[in-house]
């Protein structure tokens, strides 16, 4: 066997790549990865698959969903301009996607600041009584 037809079966993948193989199961399930099956059913994984799996979960800590990614992970493993542009197209309304988030999360915590420091001068007014 010569190391690109090396094959790895789920559980050396998980430690290779410090994913469990319940994720890998998950990301073969939403169609981000796939396996070929033993004649008993156990999935192998090509060599190939390490650096696909670090991608993947470099996207899912971005806060990208499967649907997203699985969009995306094409442009990893073509050089055609088309799919490019699509990916660019899905990372940016991502970002614009985070950014809209975080603008809410900041705009709900100055909220929350102003009734706290209301809270704060009530619960002193009650005490100095």
């Amino acid at each position: 066997m010569t190391a690109s037809t090396a094959t790895m079966k789920i559980g050396e993948l998980a430690r290779l790549t410090g994913v469990s193989a319940r994720s890998l199961r998950y990301y073969e399930q939403q169609g981000l990865m796939h396996s070929t099956r033993s004649v008993g059913g156990q999935r192998h994984y090509a060599a190939t698959d390490v650096s696909r799996v670090e991608v993947i979960r470099r996207l899912f800590d971005a806060g990208l969903g499967s649907k997203v990614i699985a969009r995306l992970l094409p442009c990893v493993e073509t050089s055609d301009l088309e799919v490019a542009e699509d990916a660019f197209v899905a990372m940016v309304g991502e970002r614009d996607r985070l950014t809209a988030d975080i603008t809410r999360l900041v705009e709900a915590r100055a909220a929350l600041d102003e009734l706290i420091e209301g809270n704060t001068r009530f619960r002193t007014r009650i005490e100095a009584r």
